[in-house]
C-alpha cells in the first residue's frame, strides 16, 4: 500500500465511502460502499439535555420511541441517529435559521446517505397565535414566511402615518402592493402534501392537562386559545428574533398575509423553517433531495401574545422560567408527526416512487 493510500484510507473509511476487501487476505482491495437509503428525515432543532431519560426537548421522544439507536458522527450541532430497520433518520440542527440551513445542507451533501426518495418532516415547538389555537395544539404549515429579510427604520423615526418601520426590500413603504417576487421572504410547500398530512392526523387525540387548562383559561377573549389541544392547518413565520406581544402579533398576521397575497394565515412563530427549506430547495435543484416531500409541523409550547391584563414583557419573562406547554408540545409533535412517519415507512412500496400528493385518492392509505 503506498504512502498516499495509507494516509487517505482511514478518512475514506470514516465517512463510509470505502471498505477494505478480505478476499485471499488482500487488505488493500477496496469496494465502494452502498449509500444508506433514508425513508424519512425527522428534523428537530434542539434538545434540553441528554437524548434520553431526562426533560424532553424536540428530539428525545423521536430518539426513544422510533429507536434511533445507530449513531453517525456529524460535524455540526448534534450527531445523527438512525433506525436501520425502518429507514428513519433523526437530526438536531441547532436553534436559528443559520444553524438549520447549514445542518440540512451538510446532511444533504453527506455521501453516506441516499436521500433521493426521502421525506422530510420538520417537527418542532413554536409560539402560537391565540386567535387560532391553544397551547398543546399542532399545526401543519403550507406557507413559510421569513421575518428577517426586510428594510427597517426605528419606530421613533418612521414617517407620520406609517404603522411600522419594517417593510419589504425593494419597496417604498410598509405593505407596498408593488413588492418584488420573493427571493427568500416566502416559500410555498407542496400544498397537497400538507393537506395529506393534515387529513391523516386531524382526528388524533392530543392530551390535555390542568397546567394547560390553567394557562388557556386566561385568554378570555380568544375562543380558539381556550380549546383543548387540536390539530389544524396554519402557516409559519420564521425569524431569528424571539418576539412577543399584541402589536407584534398583529404585525405577524399582516406580514404573512402580505407575502402570501392573502392566502396564508399566521399561526406559528419559530426561528428555523425558512432556512431549512431554503437549503432543501438548493439540494433539490442539485438532485440530492425532493423538495416536494417536505412537511412542516409546529406545536404550541406558548402563545405569541399575553392574555388580557398582562404586559408583553411580564409574559415573556414568565415564559423564560419554563413554557407551560413544553411537555405537551413535544408530545404533540411526536404523536402527530409519527403518524405520518409510520404511514410512509409501513407503505414504502407505495410511497417510495410517488408521493401521496401524486397518487389517486383511492391509493392513499387511510
Amino acid at each position: 500500500m503506498n504512502i498516499m493510500l495509507k494516509t487517505l484510507l482511514p478518512l475514506l473509511l470514516s465517512v463510509g465511502l470505502l471498505t477494505t476487501g478480505t478476499a485471499r487476505g488482500d487488505t488493500t482491495t477496496m469496494a465502494v460502499t452502498k449509500r444508506i437509503e433514508v425513508k424519512v428525515v425527522v428534523v428537530t432543532m434542539f434538545e434540553v439535555g441528554k437524548d434520553s431519560g431526562d426533560q424532553a426537548g424536540e428530539f428525545q421522544l423521536w430518539h426513544e420511541r422510533q429507536k434511533l439507536d445507530q449513531r453517525f458522527p456529524f460535524a455540526h450541532h448534534h450527531d445523527l441517529y438512525f433506525n436501520p430497520s425502518t429507514g428513519v433518520l433523526g437530526m438536531v440542527t441547532g436553534v436559528g435559521t443559520a444553524k438549520s440551513a447549514s445542518a440540512v445542507m451538510e446532511l444533504g451533501m453527506d455521501p453516506r446517505f441516499d436521500l433521493s426518495h426521502a421525506y422530510w418532516l420538520v417537527a418542532g415547538i413554536a409560539g402560537f397565535d391565540p386567535e387560532d389555537a391553544s397551547i398543546g395544539s399542532a399545526a401543519w404549515a403550507e406557507y413559510l414566511v421569513d421575518a428577517d429579510l426586510a428594510y427597517e427604520i426605528d419606530a421613533r423615526e418612521i414617517p407620520a402615518g406609517w404603522s411600522t418601520g419594517y417593510f419589504a426590500r425593494g419597496t417604498k413603504e410598509p405593505y407596498d402592493p408593488n413588492k418584488p417576487e420573493p427571493t427568500g421572504e416566502m416559500f410555498h410547500l407542496n400544498p397537497k402534501m400538507t393537506e395529506w398530512a393534515y387529513q391523516l392526523t386531524r382526528n388524533i387525540y392530543l392530551p390535555d392537562s390542568p397546567v394547560l387548562q390553567k394557562r388557556r383559561a386566561l385568554y378570555t377573549n380568544f375562543p380558539n386559545a381556550r380549546r383543548p389541544p387540536f390539530v389544524l392547518k396554519g402557516d409559519n413565520l420564521a425569524g431569528m428574533t424571539y418576539w412577543h406581544g399584541k402589536l407584534l402579533n398583529e404585525w405577524g398576521n399582516r406580514w404573512v398575509k402580505y407575502w402570501t397575497n392573502g392566502k396564508g394565515n399566521f399561526v406559528s412563530s419559530a426561528m428555523e423553517d425558512t432556512g431549512t427549506y431554503q437549503s432543501l430547495v438548493y439540494l433539490s435543484r442539485a438532485g440530492k433531495v425532493d423538495k416536494n416531500r417536505v412537511m412542516v409541523l409546529r406545536t404550541a409550547s406558548n402563545y405569541t401574545m399575553p392574555p388580557p391584563g398582562v404586559t408583553a414583557v411580564d409574559d415573556l419573562l414568565q415564559d423564560h422560567d419554563g413554557y407551560a406547554g413544553l411537555d405537551a408540545s413535544v408530545e404533540a409533535a411526536y404523536r402527530v408527526g409519527s403518524k405520518v412517519v409510520d404511514e410512509i415507512v409501513d407503505h414504502w412500496d407505495v410511497y417510495r416512487n410517488r408521493t401521496p400528493a401524486e397518487l389517486p385518492v383511492a391509493q392513499v392509505q387511510n
